[in-house]
């Protein structure tokens, strides 16, 4: 009756109350998919409960045991975990942003007097083994965490804080850790091969151990300087597709880093634009024009392609995870004489892609890869996914 009624408060209905449960053991409980926003659970103990797409927003879990909890999908963002023990937690692909693990108090119960009498004790956030793979963790606090041997595999961790964290034995190989704070953090042994380091600064942590083949730091010098000049390849060849050719000139920025552009690429006019093999991580095209561009083996993890017209294009072998292509379209570019030609992804790797609502009729898709890859509502007409493609991706059915 009280979770009931805390849903009623969140859909604005008469009758409902926040829910305060502080100090109450749901292990093993099925709270799958209900909104729980900014709901009281202090101290709780969810130990083995299932919270699979369970939205957790601005949560109170300060100290609450969640050990072996299944929260898959869930939406913990600005949630507060202070002391909070994950222990072996599935977080696969759940949505932690701004959420707080730092250091906190415990309260435990009196050792002769029990519950309501406490004592309090000081516990680190904990995610030791934690399964995070996928999971969105953008400017959150996890200083002083302690998350030996976790799986934070294909995250985006843009901006967190880590200062202190024991990360000893830790997969972080592709994570996105732009601008991450790393003030003292413990990664020997840890796994970064793949993952984005622009911004970060390792000398102050302990990296004895750690796999760094692959991972990409921040843009160079040499590439800095080209920005201008890139930027204004790309604008030409915008100026020439609004004209049908009569000005400007089609660009061809193969094998380039674009990253220093950041947002000046959204809404532009990119059609048959080649950038085959180019470093496009965490770009901004949305509602770009790239009908038949060649993008074939290009990097475009963390970019955003929302709205972004892709018919046509060749995306074989492109890195796409975690890249947003909600609403884009990538179904058969139209050719003269009623011909067509399909969009290809074929090898492609779209882990952790979000593209509900997404246009892929027709599109080439085999051996991409669509682990966690969000397809709700998107329109598949005449696409051949294998049984292993729709089981791993999210939002179709599996039979």
């Amino acid at each position: 009756m009280i979770l009931d009624g805390h849903a009623r408060l969140v859909r604005g209905e008469p009758g409902g109350k926040r829910a305060s449960l502080p100090f109450v053991d749901f292990t093993g409980f099925d709270l799958s998919g209900r909104d729980l926003t900014e709901a009281e659970f202090a101290g709780s103990v969810f130990d083995g409960a299932k919270l699979v797409s369970t939205v957790l927003a601005g949560a109170n879990l300060a100290g609450c045991d969640l050990r072996s909890a299944d929260l898959r999908g869930a939406i913990l963002t600005r949630a507060n975990m202070r002391g909070a023990c994950l222990q072996g937690a599935n977080l696969a692909h759940a949505d932690l942003t701004e959420v707080d693990l730092r250091p906190g108090k415990v309260a435990l119960p009196h050792p002769s007097k029990g519950f309501p009498a406490v004592v309090e004790e000081p516990r680190p956030g904990e995610l030791d083994m934690a399964m995070l793979t996928g999971a969105t963790l953008d400017r959150a606090r996890l200083q002083g965490v302690h998350a030996a041997g976790a799986d934070f595999s294909d995250c985006s961790m843009k901006n967190v804080s880590l200062d202190d964290a024991v990360l000893t034995g830790a997969n972080l190989a592709g994570a996105m850790l732009d601008n991450a704070v790393m003030a003292g953090a413990n990664l020997e042994g840890a796994d970064l091969k793949g993952a984005v380091l622009a911004g970060v600064l390792l000398t102050a942590a302990k990296t004895k151990g750690a796999k760094l083949e692959g991972a990409l730091a921040s843009p160079s010098r040499t590439v800095v300087s080209r920005a201008d000049k890139l930027a204004a390849l790309l604008r030409a060849h915008d100026k020439w597709v609004r004209t049908g050719g009569g000005e400007g000139k089609r660009a061809v920025v193969d094998d380039e880093d674009l990253r220093p552009l950041g947002a000046m690429l959204k809404g532009l006019r990119l059609t048959a634009l080649s950038a085959r093999r180019a470093c496009l991580v965490g770009l901004d095209f949305g509602d770009a024009e790239l009908q038949g561009a060649d993008l074939e083996g290009a990097n475009l993890r963390g970019a955003s392609l929302i709205q972004a017209d892709l018919r046509g294009a060749r995306l074989a072998g492109a890195d796409l995870t975690k890249s947003r292509l909600q609403k884009a379209l990538m179904g058969p570019l139209p050719l003269s004489g009623g011909r067509s030609t399909p969009t290809t992804l074929t090898a492609a790797r779209m882990r952790w892609a979000f593209a509900a609502g997404a246009d892929l009729s027709g599109a080439a898709m085999s051996d991409a890869d669509l682990r966690g890859c969000d397809l709700t509502d998107a329109r598949l007409a005449a696409v051949e996914l294998t049984p292993t493609q729709r089981r791993a991706a999210l939002g179709l059915a599996k039979d």
